[in-house]
């Protein structure tokens, strides 16, 4: 039987209007310490999108999300918060904001393969 390795996750939503606490999930964000995996997949539907407001930037939402995706790959390229360690790296990416770009609360599970469990993840909740 493969072994089994803890992972947490949350779910990247775009939230048009803050006050109205309405999102749509547009990526998925997964850490796994014992496989040394910190990556984030996300797609933005421009249609769904409008549907919330005609009045977001998808631009800016894009490279918001590029963000996400360099401070996972770590290094300069991700900034400050790139250099530091994965699992803060985590941290800061999953901590509360009031901002466009959220994310739910961490979940916890267990995975073979990181890099199938956030496919997985990715079309059960964002697809």
């Amino acid at each position: 039987m493969p072994e089994k390795h803890l992972f947490e996750y949350a779910v990247i939503r775009v939230v048009p209007c803050v006050e109205r606490e309405e999102f749509l999930n547009v990526g998925v964000i997964l850490y796994c310490r014992s496989q040394g995996f910190l990556q984030t997949t996300s797609e933005l539907n421009e249609g769904r999108l409008r549907a919330f407001s005609a009045k977001l930037d998808i631009q800016e939402l894009q490279e918001r999300l590029r963000a996400f995706e360099r401070i996972c790959a770590g290094r300069a390229q991700g900034g400050t918060i790139g250099k530091l360690p994965i699992a803060e790296r985590f941290r800061w990416l999953t901590s509360t904001r009031s901002t466009v770009v959220q994310t739910s609360s961490v979940h916890p599970g267990l995975c073979t393969d990181a890099g199938e469990t956030l496919a997985r993840l990715f079309a059960q909740l964002v697809q």
